[in-house]
């Protein structure tokens, strides 16, 4: 589903980029990333530029809603996690089990504190706990 950011009372920005689009909050965001996208370092660069705006060094948390298939370059892995050291929870909202299978394969690449789900609320939820510890 698509994300409805009227699920919390938390004001947000919205951005919409080659990617796909960002909802952007005080210390989390939401991506909804196109379909077919092929997200690598080189094409992150839109967004990398929105999280260095709104977290510069601050800790932050990421949702990914896996809604449309695409994929990401493992190879850029490294670069991604020496880039992002401030991004402390990172959260999947995945709709089918090939999915899941697909983020344990990147789990292996992917140093960030990583976890699936299947609803926002539980999501956001995990992201504030883990951000407020």
């Amino acid at each position: 589903m698509n994300y409805n950011p009227n699920i919390i009372n938390k004001t947000y920005t919205i951005h919409n980029i080659k990617l796909g689009k960002v909802y952007v909050y005080n210390n989390f965001m939401v991506t909804e990333f196109k379909e077919g996208a092929d997200i690598n370092f080189k094409n992150f660069d839109e967004l990398s530029l929105i999280i260095e705006k709104n977290y510069k060094d601050e800790p932050f948390g990421f949702i990914a809603n896996r809604l449309n298939s695409y994929s990401i370059n493992v190879n850029d892995a490294k670069k991604f996690n020496e880039k992002f050291t401030q991004l402390k929870a990172y959260a999947i909202i995945t709709y089918s089990e090939l999915t899941e299978r697909i983020i344990e394969i990147e789990s292996h690449f992917f140093k960030f504190n990583r976890k699936i789900f299947s609803d926002f609320e539980s999501a956001i939820l995990w992201i504030e706990n883990t951000l407020s510890k």
